[in-house]
């Protein structure tokens, strides 16, 4: 099974050096990925996310991308109807290459009505637009000239030509509990589930792999983790296994740069042997 680490882009412990400092250690550690997650503007009073301060994703993984040379970079997740999708296309492509083809696209539709009326993006038309978007990305990706019928997203594409196109395909996990969400994961290339707890994963890894089975289909989940339960972890990682489960990333919770750093060896250390 394959570990990643959510990197420390939210919240106090954000902050350049905190970010360079967390990719080289995943490296070395022998992570296979490093994360991070998106909110763009959040309500001043909102309880939860617990803080406002999320570095962009995709800079900072470009940033994390400088430093490292090995380790995987994935989005958990973007919120695809918040973006247009050509400058994210454009924005994606370019780190992919960048990074010699080490990106994962870890896509959402998103859940907070709020940040969606701050942007003028039509909340109810959210699952459209996902997945308008993402056959436009990956029309963009793949065609050259590329034309593309938009009727959710304002778009005119006739003929036209976008570059760079990627090194090579960029896969796209899908995040999500919904019966919408792992539909729509099951026509992409994974499922990233979040809040799954072990004694529901066999379950899920039932349902996903009776309609895709085979291996280019990627089951992982994020779980959080912090200096006081992380010892709890290599019980839990070691029943997602035996689920099936390919994948686990872990999100420490801890505010400070220091106590991320130690939870998140202290998990990799849980992941050993399996």
């Amino acid at each position: 099974m394959q570990l990643g680490i959510h990197l420390p882009h939210i919240g106090r412990k954000a902050g350049p050096d905190s970010i360079r400092r967390a990719a080289i250690q995943a490296e070395e550690l022998g992570f296979d990925d490093v994360w991070v997650s998106e909110h763009i503007i959040v309500p001043k009073d909102a309880g939860y996310p617990p803080s406002a301060n999320f570095w962009d994703p995709v800079l900072t993984l470009t940033w994390a991308a400088a430093v490292t040379t090995r380790v995987r970079l994935g989005t958990s997740v973007l919120v695809l109807p918040l973006r247009h999708p050509l400058p994210l296309a454009k924005e994606l492509a370019t780190l992919q290459n960048l990074s010699n083809g080490r990106l994962i696209l870890g896509a959402g539709v998103g859940w907070l009505e709020a940040e969606f009326d701050a942007l003028g993006v039509p909340f109810k038309q959210r699952g459209r637009r996902m997945d308008e978007g993402i056959a436009m990305m990956r029309a963009v990706w793949t065609q050259d000239p590329v034309n593309f019928e938009a009727q959710w997203i304002p778009a005119t594409i006739r003929d036209m030509r976008a570059q760079p196109q990627p090194v090579q395909p960029i896969p796209i996990w899908i995040g999500g509990g919904s019966d919408a969400a792992i539909q729509r994961a099951l026509r992409l290339d994974g499922w990233h589930g979040t809040r799954t707890p072990p004694e529901q994963a066999a379950a899920l890894v039932k349902r996903l792999r009776a309609e895709r089975p085979g291996p280019d289909f990627v089951i992982s989940l994020r779980v959080t983790c912090n200096q006081h339960n992380v010892a709890l972890m290599r019980d839990a990682l070691a029943v997602y296994q035996d689920a099936g489960v390919q994948h686990v990333m872990a999100a420490p919770e801890d505010r400070d740069i220091d106590s991320y750093l130690a939870t998140a060896e202290a998990f990799r250390r849980c992941g050993q042997g399996l």
